[in-house]
This record gives C-alpha cells, sequence and structure tokens, in this order.
C-alpha cells in the first residue's frame, strides 16, 4: 500500500516505515501528525484518485527531527563593473517517519 500526499508545496510517495524529509511542520519532535492532503492511494490492486484529494483518506507521521537543510549558496557577479555579491539559505525542515496510510 503506498500514497501519495502533498505537504507544503511539494509530492512525495510514501508508504509505511518511509522516512522524507518535509517543509517545516508546527509540531514538537516525537508527536503524532496526521496529513490528511491525499492525492492517490493504492491498495493491492484497487487504486484511488482524488479530484484533488481523497476525502476518506489520510496518513499518519510521527515528527523525528525538526532541522535546517544544507545551506544553499547564490553567487552574483556583474562583469567589467567589479561587483559581486553572496547569499546563502538554508530551508527549515522537518523529519517524519510514516507509521500508518488510512482509510475510513
Amino acid at each position: 500500500m503506498y500514497a501519495v500526499i502533498e505537504v507544503g508545496a511539494k509530492q512525495f510517495n510514501v508508504k509505511k516505515d518511509d522516512v522524507i524529509e518535509v517543509e517545516k511542520q508546527p509540531v514538537e519532535e516525537g508527536q503524532e501528525i496526521k496529513l490528511d492532503k491525499v492525492l492517490f492511494l493504492s491498495k493491492e490492486k484497487k487504486i484511488e484518485v482524488g479530484r484533488p484529494y481523497l476525502t476518506n483518506a489520510f496518513v499518519r507521521a510521527q515528527v523525528l527531527k525538526q532541522g535546517r537543510g544544507e545551506k544553499a549558496i547564490s553567487f552574483k557577479y556583474r562583469r567589467r563593473k567589479s561587483k559581486h555579491w553572496t547569499k546563502g539559505h538554508r530551508q527549515p525542515l522537518t523529519l517524519l517517519k510514516i507509521t500508518d496510510i488510512t482509510t475510513q
């Protein structure tokens, strides 16, 4: 059984016991979160597709860690102008472990 879920602006293909990194969620470490934006659900040979979301399906996940991703560096350079600048960014992330995919 697997599902396609939407968290933030990204979509993830998940199954039980998967570990995924998503945009920061407002949940403490060790707590459980319920993700209800399920786009697609496959259970053995039965397939359900939402328009846009399935109303009777959700995914439970446990928050393993709140942290930040790797640093992304942006460097801009203007030739012949003696002008350049560097900016860095670290995205806040949440590490989730999928515990259950259920339908009602």
